[in-house]
């Protein structure tokens, strides 16, 4: 009987104690819930616009099973609450800004000009580079790298963007009758422009690495923007444990192999290279940025070999997805809207003639249809499709005079802010009219920001627009551009890069009987 009540006891005991423990876990979650709710982020936080939250996780929820392709679906859900919209991921705050008045508070700020802290995921890839960088580095090397755009050195490149353009013409014949994925080719003949221009390599030095390259840039952006919206490989720890990280250590020694070991090459050779007049750069010889970058450490700039390194390998990232998209994107809406691309190759037979003599920058100047058509490109599939920021003091934004608290991330969609119908009155239908010199006047500046704006735009907006000129307008001077499809058809997904999951195909055939015996 004793031992009976003894047995008895025990289950009592461990029952209490299970109890009270959790007693103390709930008064803990409580508490903590509690505290969480009424810090200055959440507290102003929910005074602004948005969904319902969840205890703890915020929003959470909403993105674990997302995926690229629904993620513009997503986020058009909720404009139902205007043109500001907060979210919380745990009890960090997100803010989405659509409005131009709004954007630009952020955008012309000189002080808001740190990326948000998911560019962290770019480290491994381009260290402290452009992109990523912030404070003093930053500004001082914007100061450096600027003028290696300057229009002198851009003008040098035509050349070599009609070379590489002309190359891609002559690769295009086998694809004449047939459809298939422009991107492909486009993606390729952009890092051949880069290799060129960027690092100094030459065609008869080129090789299969440049493709290797393209493809290895493309499957890392899949695996950085997967950790975006990912949350446990947000997290570094659980992200090394995951099939990614490998995957992402093979990708960087692709590309890390290529730009390191031109890199190497290259300063081996710039003793042999006459010093540079910064006021008279582009006019005496044809420098790659490479070179130029460093010549310039050589000569007196703070730049490290490891610091050219990563600003070479931002180059090299922001300039080469980014045209492959626009100029892939470009041809296809061309191939559907027959009307603007015969109007387009009316322009280039009225600079050209039936002459297949080699574009000039002077050339570029004149084609005044074809950028809009370009701009009307990137107006409505932005390659980049949105920017984040990290607020570094709280803002009153114009919108009903809302307060957003320091150390709020910032997102904005271009991808939504270039169809607000208050600026574009179709703002679904393709029209490069709306690109017209007095249109543009009368828009808000910030409601077209592809290549962003205000302090830490794009430093190669310039470069970018003069390559897709050249590009596609060699293109067209020898190839009609073809589409069975409609933009309906196209498939959209998120990526660091805006994509197509069906992919960018088109059809080609040649211009007229003396491009094709020239081809």
């Amino acid at each position: 009987m004793e031992i009976q009540t003894e047995t008895l006891i025990i289950p009592f005991q461990l029952q209490t104690a299970v109890f009270y423990s959790l007693i103390a876990v709930t008064t803990t979650l409580v508490a903590v819930y509690i505290y969480m709710e009424n810090t200055r982020m959440v507290r102003l936080g929910n005074k602004l616009p948005g969904p319902k939250t969840v205890p703890f996780l915020g929003n959470v929820l909403m993105t674990l099973r997302l995926q690229p392709n629904q993620i513009f679906e997503e986020l058009y859900k909720y404009v139902i609450y205007g043109p500001v919209t907060r979210f919380f991921i745990g009890y960090k705050l997100l803010v989405t800004l659509y409005h131009p008045r709004d954007i630009e508070l952020i955008l012309n700020s000189t002080e808001h000009i740190d990326k948000s802290p998911e560019y962290r995921f770019f480290k491994p890839w381009l260290g402290d580079g452009l992109l990523i960088s912030s404070g003093e580095k930053w500004r001082s090397h914007r100061k450096i790298i600027a003028p290696t755009f300057h229009l002198n050195i851009l003008k040098t490149f035509v050349p070599l963007f009609y070379e590489n353009s002309r190359d891609l013409v002559m690769r295009l014949r086998d694809q004449v009758g047939k459809e298939f994925d422009c991107h492909d080719y486009l993606a390729s003949v952009t890092v051949d422009i880069l290799l060129d221009t960027v690092m100094g390599v030459r065609k008869t030095e080129k090789h299969k690495g440049g493709y290797d390259y393209a493809m290895a840039v493309m499957k890392l952006c899949e695996i950085i923007h997967r950790r975006t919206y990912n949350t446990f490989l947000r997290v570094d720890f659980l992200f090394k444990f995951s099939q990614y990280a490998k995957e992402q250590l093979n990708l960087l020694n692709v590309i890390h192999g290529l730009t390191s070991r031109v890199i190497k090459g290259r300063k081996e050779e710039i003793d042999d290279l006459d010093e540079i007049d910064e006021n008279d750069v582009g006019e005496k010889k044809r420098l790659a940025f490479l070179d130029l970058l460093l010549e310039l450490s050589k000569n007196g700039a703070k730049l490290s070999d490891e610091e050219v390194q990563e600003e070479v390998d931002t180059i090299m990232f922001e300039g080469h997805d980014t045209a492959a998209k626009s100029s892939s994107f470009t041809l296809c809406l061309l191939g559907i809207h027959q009307d603007v691309q015969e109007r387009v190759y009316e322009e280039l037979k009225g600079i050209f003639g039936e002459s297949n003599r080699p574009c000039t920058f002077q050339d570029t100047l004149e084609m005044k249809y074809l950028e809009r058509v370009i701009f009307e490109s990137l107006r409505l599939y932005p390659p980049v499709p949105a920017i984040a920021r990290e607020l570094k003091k709280d803002v009153r934004i114009v919108t009903d005079n809302y307060l957003i608290p320091k150390g709020t991330t910032i997102l904005i969609p271009q991808f939504m802010v270039h169809r607000l119908e208050e600026f574009y009155p179709n703002p679904n239908v393709f029209d490069p009219d709306n690109f017209l010199p007095e249109k543009m006047q009368n828009r808000h500046y910030y409601s077209f920001i592809p290549f962003s704006a205000g302090p830490r735009s794009c430093v190669g907006r310039k470069y970018a627009m003069l390559k897709l000129k050249v590009l596609l307008s060699t293109i067209l001077r020898n190839y009609k551009i073809l589409s069975d499809l409609t933009e309906k058809d196209f498939r959209l997904t998120v990526d660091i890069i805006l994509k197509r999951d069906d992919g960018f195909r088109i059809k080609i055939e040649p211009r007229n009987r003396k491009n094709r015996q020239a081809l």
